[in-house]
């Protein structure tokens, strides 16, 4: 397991620095200024001596040289400030570039990633490692080249000012040493496995919360708040648990070093005292070497704090770079097609499909559509309707058979050519945050007013746009803020009018629209239809009477095909399907 852990954490490393690499003048100019700060600061002790081996006895201090060493030690603590103000500027510039990079990086690959994969993961979980994950990545980052570089430079540099002063006590010190370096390592392997189940429970402590804020109205509903809280606090309690093992193994750390570090200085105060008495150095030479002894274990409280942090950041690191690493969508091919206007005529030829390999869907299906036809597609729930339209607009790929608009497979095409091609208008309504012009014009972002205006006449959200505070340029809050179902639907509508693409997508469209709302609509779609292909889903069967072909689809095939009329007279599944919606 250790070996396993250690190699996982060697690998993001690896990773991070690839990062960090852009940014090598500014890590230069940081290490750099680490020297500076630490030869400074390790400069003042010897000043510090010399002062104190000038006071000799009452009636014999050198004030003039105290006053020398005085000023020269302002300017040396001034030079140290300054040193480390340039150098906190760095790490700040390194840090916040490495984590703008990532998250930009990391918010491409969620762009990329197949819908499978977005379908499949809770989307708090997602979110939380774009934003918690690389926060808790961030912060140990930060702390790590404020304090990581200091504190070795600090370490070595000690050890050369003891060296200067006394060999013996410098050989003790060292001698002591290793012990802090194994404390550090034995804690840093323990912290790691806990952060990172610390980590993935916040990640989906953060998927639960959002699920249940933005359906609190069905958890209330159903009364299903007390399941919910219990569920919270199972999460809850698993997240404390492995929070408190993380914080019990990081906060002995600081303890066990502080125990090794007065060890240290207990030994140079002994050795240094008898060797002051026997005349190998003097008291202000001792004054000096107590005072490296705090700078020389100094570092390892702040270095052992840095691992403690740097287990964290790093177990978020590897949750962001698993995400990142994650294979996208497959590309378009280097010789794609284009697809500019498309006619319309839409074929599908023995076309197979299933989410899972266990659990079939879609088999052998075959349909041949021309240009401006209306396809309607209905059948009981779960029988493919909204997984064939996941197809025609490539948002899954067939596991065989071919799909081709205007006689090009869709899989020598470039997606977005594609959906450029498509308007599509779901049950499921989708805005953003901003106005209510750029929700309308977002397929069509050079839209002039007069246009966005006729659309929104032309789908009858008009007259409720204009009764709003500020009209078109009312903002809205992301999902349509306090809007109605009705209206949110009626500005995606308005969207997909907007473009008037050559082939439309209806799923469901008029579902959460009152019934004389949707007789207009309904009769803005027929105008809109005209000479466009269409493909319409839908549950009420009155909605699709007009249709130029019906498909009746059961279990992921077509069973039955043919205008209203036709499949009425077969009286088959779709007269079944009617009747139970018409009978008297």
């Amino acid at each position: 397991m250790k070996r396993i852990v250690t190699k996982q954490q060697k690998t993001t490393i690896g990773k991070v620095l690839r990062y960090i690499k852009k940014y090598w003048m500014y890590l230069g100019i940081s290490v750099f200024l680490a020297a500076v700060t630490v030869a400074l600061t390790l400069y003042i002790p010897i000043l510090t001596g010399r002062a104190v081996d000038l006071i000799v006895a009452k009636g014999l201090v050198d004030f003039v040289g105290i006053l020398t060493i005085l000023k020269r030690m302002a300017v040396v603590i001034l030079l140290t400030a300054a040193a480390q103000w340039v150098m906190n500027a760095c790490n700040n510039k390194i840090t916040y570039n490495v984590v703008r990079d990532i998250r930009k990086e990391a918010f491409d690959r969620i762009e990329h990633l197949p819908l499978s994969y977005i379908d499949s993961h809770s989307y708090g979980e997602v979110v939380s490692r774009v934003i918690a994950d690389v926060d808790q990545f961030a912060d140990g980052l930060l702390m790590g080249f404020t304090q990581f570089f200091t504190g070795v430079v600090t370490i070595f540099g000690t050890l050369i000012f003891m060296l200067t002063i006394n060999v013996k006590i410098t050989v003790a010190v060292v001698l002591i040493t290793p012990l802090s370096l194994f404390v550090a390592s034995f804690i840093a392997k323990k912290t790691f496995s806990m952060f990172k189940l610390q980590s993935e429970t916040r990640g989906e402590q953060t998927g639960f919360i959002e699920e249940i804020i933005g359906n609190q109205k069905v958890v209330q509903a159903f009364s299903h708040e007390k399941e919910a809280l219990e569920k919270f606090d199972e999460i809850n309690g698993r997240l404390q648990k492995y929070s408190l093992r993380a914080i019990f193994f990081s906060s002995i750390t600081n303890p066990a070093t502080r125990f090794i570090n007065s060890l240290v200085y207990a030994v140079v105060g002994i050795v240094g005292a008898f060797l002051a008495i026997a005349g190998g150095i003097t008291v202000g030479q001792l004054s000096s070497l107590l005072s490296y002894a705090n700078q020389y274990t100094k570092p390892f409280n702040e270095i052992s704090g840095v691992v403690t942090e740097l287990q964290n950041a790093l177990a978020c690191a590897a949750r962001v770079f698993e995400l990142m690493e994650e294979q996208p969508e497959e590309p378009d091919a280097s010789d794609a097609a284009v697809l500019s206007l498309a006619e319309g005529k839409v074929e599908l030829s023995h076309v197979n499909f299933s989410y899972t390999p266990e659990q079939k869907l879609i088999e052998d299906f075959n349909l041949s559509v021309k240009p401006g036809q209306r396809v309607a597609i209905v059948g009981p729930t779960g029988c493919g309707k909204t997984t064939l339209i996941n197809l025609l607009m490539r948002f899954y790929d067939v596991n065989s058979g071919t799909i081709s608009v205007d006689g090009i497979p869709i899989r020598k095409m470039t997606r977005e050519s594609l959906r450029n091609n498509y308007g599509m208008v779901l049950q499921e309504t989708w805005l953003c945050c901003g106005t209510i012009r750029d929700n309308i014009t977002m397929g069509q972002p050079d839209a002039t007013e007069e246009e966005i205006i006729a659309a929104a006449k032309a789908s009858h959200a008009h007259s409720f746009i204009k009764r709003l505070p500020e009209g078109y340029d009312t903002v809205i809050a992301e999902d349509g803020g306090n809007l109605s179902q009705g209206q949110k639907q009626l500005l995606c509508i308005t969207r997909v009018m907007l473009c008037l693409p050559p082939m439309l997508i209806l799923d469901e469209a008029t579902s959460s629209i009152d019934t004389r709302t949707e007789i207009r609509i309904q009769k803005a779609f027929a105008k809109m239809m005209q000479g466009r292909t269409s493909f319409i889903v839908a549950h009420r069967l009155s909605t699709i009477q007009e249709a130029d072909i019906i498909l009746v689809m059961k279990d992921g095939s077509i069973v039955e095909q043919g205008n209203h009329e036709t499949l009425l007279a077969q009286d088959g599944f779709y007269a079944t399907l009617y009747n139970s919606q018409f009978a008297k």
